[in-house]
């Protein structure tokens, strides 16, 4: 693999960290790819795992998270007859869920993160710490918001992915864009390459080519519109723009702008099925 880019973790350590191209698969991949994942999570500044409000930054998200969840219910819905068995792969602090089960979805979630888990357990929300502890189950709605990209051991992941689904079910995930007009702005700062916790960094020939070889193909792809503003506005902050909020906010119009014309967005929803 070429390297592609050299950057660093601007949110945790400070370690750099470079992205090597893989060429076949279209995909960037982080090196190094450290054992002890768990340490570069330890962080107030990581929101899906604590809740926080405390910086303008985090307001803005919780913000915006409620809308981002009914829409995001509803791509799901859009996908099945009617509520069913969902199981939300990185659940965070439960609240997609919550509102998945407050729909009629009997609802599983997994979160490696103990004190994600522990937000969720007090908003009545159980989850379990791994796939292993759902094996043997099926589900006919598998989700993964911005998740795919911090697993380890991709492959294996995903064929325990696709063992866990149901024949006609539905398998939903978001992910980065490494191919959008704020990747190709911010470069280095791009905040959505979170080396090293996303290991990996896709494009949509990467999902559909990764995917094929478990028989899984690409159905509708949707894009994430608030995530170029929320990816461009972490990008400024790692620059150090005291003007942030302005800058990210025409960035991100003219991200979302161009990807009317290229369909490549900051961050895009993936729905696939079994081929038949």
């Amino acid at each position: 693999m070429k390297l592609f880019l050299k950057t660093k973790d601007f949110s945790v350590s400070g370690e750099p960290f470079e992205l090597h191209w893989d060429e076949e698969l279209d995909m960037l991949v982080t090196r190094p790819q450290p054992e002890n994942l768990a340490r570069y999570y330890e962080s107030e500044d990581y929101i899906s795992h604590t809740d926080a409000k405390k910086s303008l930054t985090d307001r803005l998200y919780q913000l915006v998270k409620g809308k981002n969840l009914k829409n995001k219910l509803q791509i799901v819905e859009n996908q099945l007859d009617k509520p069913v068995n969902l199981l939300d792969l990185g659940a965070g602090t439960g609240d997609f869920l919550i509102l998945a089960r407050d729909s009629g979805f009997s609802v599983v979630g997994v979160e490696p993160n103990d004190r994600a888990r522990q937000l969720a357990h007090k908003k009545g929300v159980e989850l379990q710490t791994s796939l292993e502890d759902v094996s043997g189950q099926k589900f006919q709605a598998i989700t993964l918001w911005h998740v795919l990209e911090h697993l380890p051991n991709l492959e294996e992941q995903i064929k325990t992915l696709v063992e866990l689904l149901e024949k006609d079910g539905v398998l939903v995930i978001a992910v980065p864009n490494f191919k959008s007009f704020d990747a190709k702005y911010y470069r280095t700062h791009w905040a959505a390459y979170d080396v090293p916790r996303h290991l990996w960094h896709f494009s949509k020939t990467s999902i559909s080519k990764i995917f094929a070889r478990h028989q899984m193909e690409v159905v509708k792809i949707r894009p994430m519109w608030f995530d170029a503003f929320y990816v461009s506005m972490l990008s400024e902050k790692y620059k150090e723009n005291k003007l942030y909020l302005i800058s990210s906010f025409f960035v991100g119009l003219w991200s979302n702008l161009m990807a009317i014309f290229t369909k490549e967005h900051s961050s895009l929803i993936y729905i696939l099925k079994r081929r038949e």
